[in-house]
């Protein structure tokens, strides 16, 4: 029987976690040296996390399906990572950062979790300059802020728009130290496709090398998964086309509870798609929407170019709809805003969907020497993409699929259910409840990899004793086999369509049902839905090619049937909750304003669910309890 001890520690809010370390047993650096860890991922959770363990004592084995750890992408993130450090002297504090997180995650989310996350944001500040990480100055060598939605004060810490391949680039220099020291040793384009676990607790994984095809099993005292979030699920998102559900929808299925996988997170502003074959969308910053304004011509008629639109016959809609927060709202609130006035016919561009973000103003006022210098890579990168110069006219930009709150269950430790597996970063669901803040997942990746994991981990080692893996153990072997059995099962698809051609069919059923927009009545249609497409694809699925070899086919094959079958448990998660809550946005229960409206009665809990072969999956609930923050329904107006 699955039971959720989410071992929050007693006491004051401000002193849990320096009570908490202090109590957590200690491994001597003398044991240190003869213990193993595993990694998977080498985004800033995992990089971090590797480092930091390798510069312990440990030994590290770190993983990850790209060429080379700088690909992980962690790297895409552009605008900037939150730190409660009040350099503009503006009001913030660890508190006031606590509290946004809290109510931008529209209070699904653990408190101890989430000030613990605010507290240390302030060290990783100090950590990344030390590494060398080139913070935007101000003219007198303070390291500069912005705005992010959801906030009234200036916390983000920012590389123009170049933020995540800055901190990655440090996280790596931290990590080739390491690897240099033989603390670490580095497998790339090395997959994990399933978990090892040897009486209840996990002990390693298999892996398959990308170039060779070979079959590994990999062993250690200790598991940690760092490899981030599953918005391809929806075919068309902000993801690295790489980005997968495997690795967790793989540990799920040997015992460890997946936590609200309905809360996916739609970001405001990408580019808009250009045709049907296109593989992923870009993201554009959402530092863009502290100079940029958002809007749509009044009329649905109105087909003018925007320049010919005099500005009283535009709708600034979000600071119409939300005065107090304006263009800076938080993501889900702009996205529904967007959607919004797009049904209502009055998008912009191809079918419609598209509205501006216009920096007309801000270069009036500024200049357009100072919009570049703050989002000149940003407009560059627009300008290749869409042939469009955003500097003379306004950018088009639309909601698409970017994070997912969801993940597998932690406790306070960062520890599934599963003993000695380790979840850090996108990976798990702890710290953003049904809505992530802007700039927060650098800092929780950042957080939970140098900061946090490093002290749990080693109690974990410290207070678990633990026998030799033989790779000839039953447990090994079957785990094996099954890895061994799928991978000739996707091979032996002899049909006449590519696993891309599913993966967009099921990306359209989830958009559809399962998007920006949810109803009981889709969502039960998608139950329906998804399994007729997976037995068409494994009745009518084609891979060229073997497995003992380099085979893209193949790797994406594997990808897209745990997609197949995950896309299941968050439909499943969805229809369960029966209200509408940041990201998860049921229209049957909105206000007469068309916010969301949240039970706080029936659903203030993360909903945890336990996989059973053959059956459906079976829901856990973790209760949430507010001592430190009421409740309140979210206000941005």
């Amino acid at each position: 029987m699955m039971t959720l001890d989410p071992k929050i520690p007693s006491g004051p809010l401000e002193t849990k976690w320096d009570r908490h370390r202090f109590g957590e047993k200690l491994v001597s650096p003398g044991n240190k040296r003869g213990m193993k860890i595993i990694v998977v991922g080498t985004g800033l959770a995992g990089a971090s996390a590797a480092s930091t363990l390798g510069q312990l004592g440990y030994h590290v084995e770190c993983f990850c399906f790209q060429d080379s750890p700088r690909r992980a992408h962690s790297i895409a993130a552009q605008g900037g990572i939150n730190a409660a450090k009040n350099y503009q002297d503006d009001g913030d504090s660890v508190a006031r950062l606590f509290y946004d997180t809290i109510k931008g995650g529209d209070f699904r989310s653990r408190e101890a979790n989430v000030y613990r996350l605010a507290q240390v944001s302030m060290q990783i500040i100090d950590q990344c300059v030390a590494l060398g990480v080139p913070f935007a100055r101000e003219y007198g060598g303070q390291l500069a802020n912005r705005s992010f939605g959801g906030v009234q004060v200036s916390r983000t810490f920012y590389c123009r728009g170049q933020t995540g391949q800055q901190l990655l680039l440090g996280a790596y220099s931290a990590l080739s130290w390491q690897i240099e020291r033989k603390q670490v040793t580095m497998h790339s384009r090395t997959e994990m496709l399933d978990l090892v676990v040897i009486d209840g607790h996990a002990r390693g994984i298999v892996t398959r090398d990308l170039v060779s095809g070979k079959i590994d099993v990999h062993t250690a005292h200790a598991v940690v998964l760092a490899t981030g979030g599953y918005s391809n699920i929806f075919y068309l998102s902000t993801n690295a086309s790489g980005s997968n559900v495997t690795a967790t929808y793989r540990a799920w299925k040997q015992g460890a509870a997946f936590a609200n996988p309905c809360f996916t997170q739609i970001h405001p502003t990408a580019i808009p798609p250009s045709e049907e074959y296109q593989a992923k969308l870009t993201l554009m910053s959402e530092s863009l929407r502290n100079d940029g304004r958002i809007w749509v011509p009044v009329s649905a008629s109105d087909h003018r170019a925007p320049d010919r639109i005099p500005p009283s016959e535009r709708d600034y809609f979000l600071e119409r709809r939300y005065p107090r927060f304006g263009n800076l709202v938080p993501r889900d609130v702009a996205s529904r805003a967007v959607k919004a006035v797009c049904d209502e016919g009055r998008g912009v561009g191809p079918g419609g969907h598209g509205v501006y973000l216009d920096f007309s103003d801000a270069i009036a006022q500024d200049g357009i020497d100072s919009i570049r210098e703050r989002y000149g890579n940003l407009f560059e990168m627009y300008e290749r993409i869409t042939g469009e110069d955003a500097y003379r006219a306004p950018m088009r930009i639309y909601p698409a699929p970017h994070y997912t709150m969801g993940g597998l269950w932690v406790d306070y430790n960062l520890m599934s259910t599963i003993p000695g597996l380790f979840v850090i970063g996108e990976a798990n669901f702890a710290d953003h409840g049904a809505n992530r803040l802007g700039a927060s997942s650098l800092m929780q990746g950042l957080a939970d990899g140098y900061f946090i994991l490093p002290y749990t981990i080693g109690h974990y080692l410290a207070t678990t004793k633990q026998g030799t893996v033989s790779l000839g153990d039953s447990a090994v072997r079957d785990v094996t086999e099954a890895v061994t059995r799928k991978i000739a099962r996707l091979l032996q698809g002899k049909g006449r369509r590519t696993a891309a051609s599913f993966h967009r069919a099921l990306g359209r059923i989830m958009w559809n049902t399962c998007g920006m927009a949810r109803t009981g009545q889709g969502l039960e249609e998608a139950l329906r839905e998804i399994p007729r497409l997976r037995e068409e694809f494994w009745r009518d699925l084609t891979v060229p090619g073997s497995g003992e070899s380099f085979n893209q086919e193949l790797e994406y094959a594997g990808r897209v049937a745990d997609f197949m079958e995950f896309a299941e448990l968050l439909c499943h998660d969805a229809l369960h909750r029966e209200e509408s809550c940041g990201a998860h946005f049921r229209e049957e229960f909105q206000t007469a304003d068309g916010e969301p409206l949240r039970d706080d009665a029936r659903f203030a809990y993360v909903a945890a669910w336990e996989f059973r072969p053959d059956e459906l999956p079976v829901l856990h609930r973790e209760p949430l309890s507010f001592e430190f923050v009421k409740p309140a329904s979210r206000n941005y107006q």
